[in-house]
């Protein structure tokens, strides 16, 4: 049972490493929307295509407020917390509940 425990565990940090830095990439994308980069960079080609599906899922059920400001990120990053927060600590729990 300890290749369980050591699966979850290492589970639990890869996922906790992934939601981390998908954080950073959203932060990103959220500075360079304050400037006008060039949409032909590859950096923000990258940042516009990995954020793009969840940022517009959100934008479908919460649209943007008053003077076009955009809460989309936000609510992305606060839902990554509370998987940060959530998820990861169940998952450690489980692994050393089998170990």
């Amino acid at each position: 049972m300890f290749m369980l425990s050591n699966f979850l565990f290492a589970v639990a940090k890869l996922v906790d490493f992934v939601l981390a830095a998908y954080m950073w990439i959203i932060i990103g994308r959220a500075i360079l929307s304050w400037v006008n980069p060039d949409p032909y960079n590859p950096i923000v080609r990258f940042l516009h295509d990995v954020t793009e599906p969840l940022l517009s899922r959100i934008r479908r059920i919460i649209p943007a407020f008053a003077g076009g400001i955009d809460f989309s990120p936000v609510i992305l990053i606060l839902a990554i917390i509370f998987l940060q927060s959530f998820l990861v600590p169940t998952l450690k729990q489980m692994a050393a509940a089998i170990g």
